[in-house]
């Protein structure tokens, strides 16, 4: 049977960090232990606040720093702030494009940070000094369609080189060096998503998981040669592909709204075998569910519809074991035995990971207005935006 696991993505940085999006091995999952969950007194202190501007970029935390890229007026800015006091540290800006501000969250890779901006430039800068490294502008030199929210494709990082769902013709997954931008190897014509790739060690061999506006597409992170194809796509054309890949043993779970539904592909195989599928279990929006021991936790259902409920769900089966009604979308996190969502409201709740039933521990708001950006465990500290304000919250 091959090998499936996720490649070369935990030793990037210390444990501690938080180097891109759902964290260091790309599946939200937190080892640190101790943390606070007693909020009866009111909401978890906070550290420190900073003013940030628009965009859904999530924070990243590493090397003692917190990274935030955000709009403000007709630039996109990445800050970088001390972890412990929210100090800047330096900033570097860019022209913007479009109308709002970056929906990718950065990435930290040793000492560069990449930022992807919402009209395509993707910028390497170096963490120290916050100078330019390179710049590509995938935009001009792909001509990818446009999307419906700007470039949301997130950022991969395998074997030195930087993975990305251009979405252009004849360049729909393109490779390029980490260290210089130089275009290392462009494959397959699938349309860009909004969805973060993940990486894979298929057979001994480092591979990138795509989720593309067509389907899941994995391939060979040092050549681009494509292993496998799985087609899930809404047949509704305003309709977008969000959530990250989910590798767990020898299976990938993808999870998809507007009539897509969920699936679980066991990869086995010369071809991706279906283990179940369905639009009624777990179909999420733009959100991506957590594994806790041989159950997923998620929202299933739409923001726009205000039907968004949190489930538990079977791993292996796609069964509902529970639902919380009108629970909203949330990002997820599994840390320290339970759950810690923070959802659109800007509230953190903290639940059991239990398949019994839902018992919830602790509430708090901690942001005021829409909160869609995922937030970032690193130290005992929570790093959490919107489109106003970045919050450091206690935890240990």
């Amino acid at each position: 049977m091959p090998r499936i696991a996720l490649f070369a993505l935990l030793p990037l940085l210390a444990g501690a960090d938080w180097p891109g999006f759902l964290g260091p091995t790309r599946d939200g999952q937190s080892a640190e232990t101790g943390l606070t969950w007693d909020w009866a007194k009111g909401k978890p202190a906070a550290d420190w606040a900073f003013d940030v501007g628009t965009g859904n970029a999530g924070p990243v935390a590493a090397g003692g720093a917190v990274f935030v890229f955000h709009r403000v007026g007709d630039e996109e800015v990445l800050t970088a702030l001390a972890a412990d006091t929210g100090k800047p540290q330096w900033t570097y800006k860019a022209a913007a494009r479009g109308t709002d501000g970056p929906q990718v969250t950065p990435l930290v890779v040793k000492d560069t940070v990449f930022a992807l901006g919402y009209g395509g430039k993707l910028h390497a800068v170096n963490i120290k000094t916050g100078e330019k490294v390179w710049v590509k502008d995938l935009t001009k030199e792909y001509a990818p369609p446009e999307g419906y929210f700007g470039v949301g494709a997130g950022l991969l990082h395998v074997n030195g080189k930087l993975i990305v769902n251009v979405g252009a013709k004849g360049a729909g997954v393109v490779a390029f060096d980490a260290a210089t931008g130089k275009e290392v190897w462009k494959a397959t014509d699938d349309p860009p998503s909004y969805s973060t790739p993940t990486a894979l060690d298929l057979g001994g061999k480092p591979h990138a998981a795509v989720f593309t506006r067509t389907g899941l597409v994995a391939l060979a992170a040092d050549t681009g040669e494509v292993k496998f194809r799985h087609r899930h796509r809404s047949r509704i054309d305003a309709s977008v592909n969000a959530a990250t890949p989910l590798a767990w043993k020898d299976e990938v779970f993808l999870t998809a709204q507007y009539g897509t539904g969920a699936v679980l592909l066991r990869l086995s195989g010369k071809e991706p075998e279906e283990v179940w599928a369905n639009d009624t279990s777990l179909s999420c929006q733009y959100d991506t569910p957590v594994r806790a021991g041989d159950y997923l936790y998620g929202v299933h259902g739409r923001q726009d519809t205000g039907g968004a409920e949190l489930v538990c769900v079977e791993w292996k089966t796609g069964k509902v074991r529970w639902k919380q009604e009108r629970f909203g979308v949330a990002h997820l996190i599994a840390v320290d035995g339970g759950i810690l969502a923070l959802t659109e409201a800007g509230e953190l709740v903290r639940f059991d990971a239990s398949e019994k039933g839902y018992t919830e521990r602790a509430r708090a708001a901690v942001l005021d207005g829409l909160t869609r950006a995922a937030p970032a465990l690193a130290d005992g500290r929570l790093y959490l935006r919107n489109g106003a304000k970045l919050v450091c919250v206690k935890l240990k």
